[in-house]
């Protein structure tokens, strides 16, 4: 197949990226358009204890199985259909699911050092950064990880200090302006992502002449 149209998405933790993507996806049929996340190429950590997992920064480059990450994207690139098991952010109580990535004319690549890996970096046609004050990320990521990951508060915001807001300064902001589109998500009013998304999608539909 030839190669796919490719949109990269970032964004600091509790942008709204997995909103704004779940939007994105609404507005293409499934053969139309694949995701592959960063997320579910992290290097194991359950054979950590929890004082070690708390003190293991997942948020620097060197966490990503990097290699594989590419080396998924290019087979997608060759038309190859991927079997990947999710990453559960070692929550036990959830069950991996298997994920099936199929090829597709639109590619989206998602996660927090695409920008930073110069390898995927340079197979991006189009670069997306989601964008929220720091103030309201937090609240978000409190409320997401306090809930659906079952972490406690302490280590929320031990990781917030010291491992979240370093790693977004060091390898998501210096490239925030390089992006072509640069959307500011401050509230939680679905009707503003909708619409980004709906304008982005329009205009990528006409320059893919989608039906």
């Amino acid at each position: 197949m030839d190669k796919p149209y490719v949109m990269g998405i970032a964004g600091s933790s509790g942008s709204g990226k997995t909103f704004f993507l779940k939007s994105f996806l609404d507005h293409f049929d499934q053969d139309q358009v694949t995701l592959i996340s960063q997320d579910d190429y992290y290097f194991p950590a359950n054979t950590k204890t929890q004082e070690e997992n708390r003190l293991y920064n997942f948020d620097i480059p060197s966490s990503i199985d990097r290699e594989s990450f590419f080396n998924d994207i290019k087979s997608l690139f060759e038309g190859n259909t991927i079997y990947k098991k999710e990453y559960t952010f070692n929550n036990p109580s959830i069950k991996p699911k298997t994920l099936e990535i199929k090829p597709a004319p639109i590619l989206i690549v998602e996660g927090l050092f695409i920008f930073h890996y110069e390898e995927i970096n340079q197979l991006l046609n189009y670069r997306i950064f989601l964008d929220a004050d720091e103030e309201i990320a937090l609240t978000r990521r409190l409320k997401r990880d306090l809930v659906e990951r079952g972490y406690d508060h302490d280590d929320v915001m031990y990781k917030w200090i010291n491992h979240v807001v370093p790693s977004y300064n060091t390898y998501l902001l210096p490239y925030k302006n390089t992006c072509d589109r640069i959307v500011v998500n401050n509230t939680d009013d679905p009707v503003l992502i909708n619409s980004a998304t709906n304008v982005i999608s329009q205009e990528l539909k006409e320059k893919l002449q989608f039906n």
